[in-house]
C-alpha cells in the first residue's frame, strides 16, 4: 500500500522549514544556529542548504532525505513516514534534513552524491550507517541506529542515571 502525503501534512512540513531559512540568513546568528534550533525543537525539518553537517558531529544523527523535486512520490512517502513517528527519531537524537532541489548544489548533496531519491542516516561520528534508494519505515531506521555501539552506550548511561 502506497501512502500519499496529505496537503495538510505537507503544509506543516514546509512551514517547519521556513524558520530555518530565515535564521540562516540572519548574519547576527551564531554559526551553530541550526544545532540550537534543533535542540529547541528536535522535530524540525531543516533544508540542506542551511546545514553544516560538521556542526552536528557528536551532537545528533543526521537523517537526510534527497529527491529531485518535492513532488517526488518517494520523497512525499518518506516524509510522511518520518512525520508519523517523529517521537522515535527524537529519542535517538536524529536531526531531519531535506534536500529536494538538486539545482541548489548543496554541500550535503555534493558530499553524498544521491541519484534521484535517497535516504541517508549518518552516525554521530560522521559515518554513513544507512543508505537506501527507496523510502524506509521508521522502525527499520531506528533498528539501524539502535545497533550502533554509541547508541547502546547511551542506553546504558540512561539506565545508570548518567
Amino acid at each position: 500500500m502506497t501512502s500519499r502525503i496529505t496537503p495538510a501534512l505537507l503544509a506543516v512540513l514546509l512551514a517547519s522549514l521556513a524558520p530555518c531559512t530565515v535564521a540562516a540568513t540572519d548574519a547576527s546568528e551564531p554559526a551553530d544556529w541550526a544545532v540550537t534550533a534543533w535542540q529547541a525543537d528536535p522535530s524540525t525539518v531543516f533544508e540542506a542548504q542551511d546545514i553544516d553537517l560538521d556542526r552536528f558531529k557528536w551532537v545528533a544523527r543526521p537523517l537526510i532525505v534527497f529527491s529531485d523535486a518535492p513532488q517526488d512520490p518517494a520523497f512525499q512517502t518518506q516524509m510522511e513516514l518520518l512525520a508519523a513517528r517523529i517521537d522515535e527519531l527524537v529519542k535517538r537524537d536524529v536531526v531531519l534534513i531535506a534536500d529536494s532541489a538538486p539545482a541548489d548544489g548543496t554541500d550535503i548533496r555534493l558530499e553524498f552524491r544521491p541519484r534521484g531519491f535517497m535516504l541517508i542516516v549518518v552516525s554521530k561520528d560522521g559515518r554513513v550507517i544507512l543508505r537506501k534508494p527507496f523510502p524506509r519505515d521508521v522502525r527499520e531506521i531506528t533498528r539501524s541506529i539502535d545497533n550502533l555501539p554509541i547508541r547502546k552506550q547511551e542506553l546504558r548511561d540512561a539506565l545508570d542515571g548518567g
